[in-house]
Formats: structure tokens, sequence, C-alpha cells
């Protein structure tokens, strides 16, 4: 079978990244504060609504979380950024609804949300007095 290696077209030796910078002479960005970099990576914002304020007052605030996100990430990113014990977390997936405009139809996208549950006696200042 020596005979069809003769064929085969060798592929060349990437000395360049996509950016044109020579391996191993990449850009190493100046990494975040474990604090900050959980929270970015993690809680996008708070999720205000009627219902949700209503829950604030029995202790459970709704955040809305990246996809990725999971309960022991989003407990550790809360008690991390607000200085506050969480008691429990709940995940719950919105999925994305199809929507008709004008005849044309379109999508909304979905997103994920989670209700942070905390210790009795703690509270976070979302909304400013």
């Amino acid at each position: 079978m020596a005979i069809f290696n003769i064929f085969k077209k060798k592929k060349p030796v990437k000395t360049k990244t996509e950016f044109g910078m020579p391996i191993g002479k990449q850009i190493k960005k100046a990494p975040l504060k474990k604090k900050e970099a959980l929270t970015a990576r993690l809680l996008k914002e708070p999720h205000i609504s009627e219902k949700a304020t209503r829950a604030s007052e029995e202790g459970k605030y709704i955040f809305r979380v990246y996809k990725d996100a999971n309960k022991s990430e989003i407990k550790k990113a809360i008690s991390g950024l607000y200085g506050v014990t969480v008691k429990e977390v709940n995940i719950i997936n919105i999925k994305t609804k199809t929507k008709l405009l004008k005849g044309m139809k379109g999508k909304k996208s979905g997103y994920k949300k989670a209700i942070v549950t905390l210790e009795k006696g703690h509270k976070i200042e979302i909304l400013p007095h």
C-alpha cells in the first residue's frame, strides 16, 4: 500500500494563528478578580416584575442568568457579590416562542432565570428607593 502514499497530499504545518500571530506568542488577557469573573460569567441582570417584587418580600430574588450557569455557581456568585447566605437556588428555562408580526414569523429568544432564596434576616437591595 505504500504506492498510494504518493497521491496523498501533505497538510501544511500551521505556524500562525487565525489572527496572524505566531503560535506560542498569543496575547494573554489580564485575569479578572475571582468575584468579578464569577458574576460576569453567570449573572446578567435582576429580573424585575410584579411577581418578582412580591417574591422579594418573602426573601426570594429572581435573576436572569446565562444558559451554562448551574445552581452551585449561582449560589457562590450571589453570596460573593451581595455578601448574603443563600439557602436555595431554583432554575427555570424559559423556551423560545414563535411570534407573528405583520405576516412574518419570528422568534422571541428564550432565557434562563434563577430564583434565589435567602436565609431569614438577609436582604438584597436591587432597586434603590
